[in-house]
């Protein structure tokens, strides 16, 4: 079946406005939360950008826009590489893999707080997954690139163990080293990594099904 250009722009603007309104709401909770609790906005900046679940939906949000904006610029082009869009695609996967396994049961969010949760941790990651379907060109994904997609998780772990040593906060209870200890934490980070490379090695396997898939139907 096929869509519309002017469709599918329409659907990307309403997925992407989704993703923004989803972290400016979490966004102004955390300040506010801070705030009431008489933090700083500064630190509470700080809280809001320390987490992978709000760096990683803020990616998606921008590949979204540049899928439904017509202006060219390199930055569009650089986003909406299929091995960059699929890249984004592992990360939210892995997202919402490790909220529900790791996180969910630990909290109960009520109100504002509810929507938001649901929205960055599985509203949002199923649209993205489906753009990734019907939307990312196929067939063009290696091996290789599961090395390219590995760089920002490890970057962000390095830097979780870095802001938490010396504000001794960390995002998650997983990476708490005050709580559970360095070799404990490496022990979970490796863990997390498996799931990601997990799940990288599907969507590169995906990509080449659906790409010959493509191909055959093309002959």
């Amino acid at each position: 079946m096929t869509v519309d250009v002017d469709v599918r722009r329409r659907l990307f603007w309403l997925a992407a406005s989704l993703g923004w309104a989803a972290l400016s709401i979490q966004m102004y909770l955390v300040c506010y939360y801070r705030w009431s609790s008489g933090g700083s906005l500064m630190g509470a900046l700080m809280s809001f950008f320390s987490y992978f679940t709000v760096l990683t939906n803020m990616l998606m949000a921008v590949v979204l826009t540049c899928a439904a904006t017509r202006r060219e610029s390199a930055a569009r082009r650089w986003f909406l590489q299929p091995w960059v869009s699929s890249g984004v695609a592992v990360s939210i996967a892995m997202v919402s893999l490790a909220y529900s396994f790791l996180l969910r049961r630990l909290f109960h969010p009520e109100g504002w707080q509810f929507v938001v949760d649901e929205l960055l941790h599985d509203v949002m990651p199923l649209l993205f997954l489906l753009f990734w379907w019907f939307c990312v060109p196929k067939g063009t994904l290696r091996l290789m690139h599961v090395l390219l997609w590995l760089i920002y998780p490890c970057v962000y772990f390095a830097y979780a163990l870095l802001r938490g040593h010396f504000l001794s906060s960390y995002p998650y209870w997983f990476l708490n080293v005050n709580l559970l200890g360095y070799p404990q934490v490496f022990i979970n980070a490796a863990w997390v990594l498996a799931g990601f490379v997990t799940i990288a090695l599907l969507v590169i396997g995906l990509d080449r099904w659906l790409g010959s898939r493509a191909k055959s139907q093309c002959l």
